[in-house]
């Protein structure tokens, strides 16, 4: 396998030469598509995407190790095909819509003014996580362990007590509804 390290990559680069299956260490990738890439077997460690498209791309054993999105429009991803080891990624001002991360351990991941619309969390482990300004309707919560998460600035989640751990979990007193959803109660 290649390795690739400290290297800007460009839209101008990969419409000259694709990427191709290497390890990229402390690189950036700056307003590239990689929509509907297949990045099987690739590694990501330390690096950051700004202004990419990464939406409907493969990511079967493809590992996010300590990687950082901005500004990123990432639709219909499937978390859980990425390699488990060392997993760990920022999201900012992203886009991530329709995307899955089915039973994955996310233990203190950041999302901050991120769309996460229809997403599906189900079983994951999202204790100690950032939900920072973040849109989370029709995000899915199923089984998901909360504890310490703090949602206090997330708007549009329905998060059930009974089905999810929310120990310590933070919510502000204006989102706090989403919590009550299932009761159909009226809170005035």
């Amino acid at each position: 396998m290649n390795y690739i390290s400290e290297k800007v990559i460009t839209s101008k680069e990969i419409a000259l030469k694709p990427l191709v299956l290497s390890e990229y260490e402390l690189c950036r990738f700056e307003n590239c598509d990689f929509s509907n890439t297949n990045f099987t077997d690739f590694i990501f460690s330390d690096c950051e995407f700004t202004h990419c498209d990464l939406s409907l791309s493969k990511l079967f054993n493809t590992a996010f190790r300590n990687v950082r999105f901005v500004n990123c429009k990432m639709l219909g991803l499937h978390f859980e095909d990425c390699n488990n080891f060392g997993l760990s990624f920022v999201f900012e001002n992203c886009i991530l819509n329709h995307s899955s991360f089915y039973k994955i351990n996310l233990k203190k991941t950041t999302f901050k003014n991120t769309q996460l619309r229809e997403v599906d969390f189900s079983e994951s482990n999202l204790s100690n996580s950032l939900f920072d300004a973040c849109d989370l309707t029709d995000t899915i919560f199923n089984f998901t362990n909360l504890e310490k998460a703090d949602l206090k600035t997330s708007l549009n989640f329905t998060i059930d007590p009974e089905q999810n751990k929310i120990k310590r979990a933070k919510f502000s007193m204006t989102n706090i509804t989403g919590l009550l959803k299932k009761y159909d109660i009226l809170i005035e």
